[in-house]
């Protein structure tokens, strides 16, 4: 591989020779000097070339490129304050190009987003989408550092499955040789089958699908689940208090690597939260949006103008960005959620709301077999029909719990975007499927 020259390296480099590659940001083609901006996936740098007062190959190959063009370049580095860009610029050697790229670019800075998604790999090349990818990548790896800390283990379920892991509504449905399958809503299941399996704490990061019709800002048919389960909890606030650990670690390595960098493109302030989170039970906080003037008509259930006046309730009295919405009703949770022994009416189970956004939705589980079938009936669910899953727990469950939290609403929330489609890489909802 040829040896090359990284932007972001060049600050901390030495005048002299260099070699880089990447694309043509930018021409200016004038009649005594040539400016080419260089774009790399780290950042953007000048090279310049003085143009000869005869006929000059160089000069005429430089002519010829375009916005977009991926070229190689070699020169010469100079620390320049002068230069607005950087205070650094290449002085053109050679240039080579590799591939030229077609003049009438398809799409600009105030393209929309469904033409923008048309488009996504070019799209793809603004250094704010760079460093949407970097924040994702920081926040797995602080994510991963914790739970290898804490003695978590990672497992790959399969995304194949003989029947619905949640709703039968939300199931997309395929042939499977003589039979059929189903993709996997969720890891639940599997997660829980791993507790079975005495593996104690297990997480994994994968894909899920919905054939959910939604066309919101924070739905997709295809989406990035961040799962965990854990083993031997006394209740769900056991699974809160790691989730609050998770997303203080996230955030913390978030602002420490790139929090200048999101201030200069998105002009965001990445705010690391204090602990403990707040808690407001479900009851109590359709009481409080009720009395800031919306009324929760979803029965029993929190909708989105609903989260975002408890978030705004909540920074208004706390200056805190994060809620856990806590004790919902069993009629809007799923029948494995456990219920309060005082209670039978509520679960054990919490949301986590983030700027009026809800990222999570974690429980205690039920481990008591029969009480768990009296609960699938309740349902109005076939035991039958859950029989592998229910024979998971026939043969010794400990006490566990966990949540799924989608990865794109983190990223969206944290860097303040309108939508999930602006953070991913390629966004899957109901009229989309390409590219």
């Amino acid at each position: 591989m040829r040896e090359r020259h990284l932007v972001k390296d060049l600050q901390e480099t030495q005048d002299g020779p260099v070699v880089l590659g990447g694309w043509v940001e930018k021409l200016r083609d004038q009649k005594r000097i040539q400016f080419i901006i260089l774009r790399d996936e780290t950042g953007d740098v000048q090279v310049t070339y003085p143009r000869p007062a005869d006929e000059d190959q160089l000069a005429d190959k430089v002519s010829t490129l375009t916005n977009g063009s991926f070229v190689w370049v070699k020169g010469r580095l100079v620390h320049d304050e002068r230069v607005k860009l950087g205070g650094l610029e290449i002085q053109l050697d050679e240039l080579e190009v590799v591939t030229l790229a077609d003049p009438e670019t398809p799409i600009a800075d105030d393209t929309s987003i469904d033409k923008r998604l048309d488009w996504r790999f070019l799209d793809m090349r603004r250094p704010e989408m760079n460093l949407v990818f970097q924040v994702q990548t920081t926040i797995e790896a602080a994510w991963r550092k914790y739970w290898l800390a804490n003695n978590f283990t990672e497992i790959h379920s399969p995304k194949l499955m003989a029947s619905a892991s949640e709703s039968n509504a939300e199931l997309f449905k395929l042939e499977y040789f003589e039979t059929v399958a189903y993709l996997a809503q969720s890891p639940q299941f599997y997660k829980q089958m791993a507790m079975m399996a005495g593996l104690g704490r297990i997480f994994e990061i994968g894909p899920v699908f919905r054939a959910d019709p939604s066309f919101t800002s924070r739905h997709a048919t295809e989406y990035t689940s961040v799962d965990m389960e854990v083993s031997w909890i006394d209740s769900h606030e056991d699974i809160m208090n790691m989730q609050e650990e998770l997303m203080v670690a996230a955030l913390s390595a978030v602002k420490e690597n790139h929090g200048e960098e999101i201030k200069r493109l998105f002009d965001v302030d990445v705010v690391v939260p204090t602990r403990p989170f707040p808690r407001i039970p479900l009851a109590e906080a359709v009481d409080i949006v009720k009395a800031r003037g919306h009324e929760v008509v979803r029965g029993g259930d929190m909708d989105p103008e609903g989260e975002r006046q408890i978030a705004a309730h909540v920074f208004e009295s706390s200056g805190h960005e994060f809620v856990f919405l806590t004790d919902y009703p069993s009629t809007v949770r799923p029948f494995y959620h456990m219920r309060h022994e005082g209670n039978p009416e509520l679960t054990k189970s919490y949301d986590l709301i983030w700027r009026g956004t809800e990222i999570t939705t974690g429980a205690q589980r039920e481990h008591r077999v029969d009480v768990l079938i009296e609960q699938a009936k309740q349902k109005g669910l076939d035991p039958e029909g859950l029989k592998t899953y229910v024979d998971f727990f026939r043969y010794g469950a400990p006490t566990h719990g966990g949540f799924g939290m989608g990865l794109l609403r983190v990223i969206m929330l944290l860097l303040h975007q309108p939508s999930i489609r602006e953070v991913g890489f390629l966004f899957r909802g109901p009229n989309r499927l390409e590219p």
